[in-house]
């Protein structure tokens, strides 16, 4: 199966199983991967910059990398066959830093409000970066103030995942081939551009929700989408080679 994906979509999905097994292997030795190399809010104290890049090789558990690489290696290959190597690479680490991105602009904004607030209740800020980064919180402040808790979970928690990037890949698919029916479950019928936009709506639903509990980044899933479809259509517009 290998040997017949093209060269670009066979390295991200060999890099993502090498990612996903390192993760449980090295968890089993008390060796936080996902904490290290997903992508918390750049102005996390758990932030670093390589998180950028390594966040979208990483997954949560089995169905997440599982489902994530199904899709991928469906439509990825089929693009990269239509686009080539160099522009489906472009196309897919450009809708994984787009995912990011969107990710980031409402998060930064959240957690500095938070900050804020925090200063204001005449909490010592330094203090509670210090214990976050030591991986420690004051669980009596954590259970008893809401903006404690919310500070904490925000700075602890960290995008993982290559659906972004997956997300760009369905976008780009629906709309250079809208008709083409996807099988729901195997069994129903449903045209890509139909599956993608009602997709793309739950997603922007949820993500209006803004439920701290969710585990899903639909943000993340938007902006890949975003970017998916912008490079797209300019493509489309200015070179209608290989575009239909």
């Amino acid at each position: 199966m290998l040997n017949n994906l093209p060269q670009v979509t066979k390295n991200i999905l060999i890099l993502n199983i090498v990612f996903f097994l390192a993760t449980f292997i090295l968890k089993s030795q008390g060796i936080d991967l996902i904490s290290s190399f997903g992508a918390h809010y750049v102005n996390s104290p758990l932030f670093q910059p390589f998180q950028v890049v390594t966040h979208f090789f990483m997954h949560a558990d089995f169905l997440h990398i599982f489902f994530n690489m199904w899709l991928f290696l469906m439509l990825g290959a089929y693009l990269e066959n239509i686009w080539g190597p160099k522009r489906f690479f472009i196309f897919y680490i450009c809708c994984a830093l787009g995912s990011f991105a969107l990710y980031n602009i409402i998060g930064v904004y959240e957690i500095e409000a938070l900050k804020n607030q925090l200063v204001l209740e005449k909490f010592d800020l330094n203090e509670i970066n210090n214990m976050i980064q030591n991986g420690e919180y004051n669980s009596a402040n954590f259970e008893n103030n809401p903006v404690y808790h919310d500070y904490v979970v925000k700075s602890y928690t960290p995008m993982v995942g290559a659906s972004g990037a997956i997300f760009g890949v369905l976008t780009a698919f629906a709309i250079l081939f809208p008709n083409t029916e996807f099988r729901i479950y195997f069994l129903i019928p449903v045209k890509a551009k139909y599956f993608v936009g009602f997709y793309l709506i739950w997603e922007v639903y949820q993500a209006y929700q803004n439920n701290i509990n969710d585990n899903t980044a639909h943000l993340a899933h938007i902006g890949g989408a975003i970017v998916g479809a912008a490079i797209v259509l300019f493509w489309r517009k200015s070179d209608r080679t290989n575009f239909w």
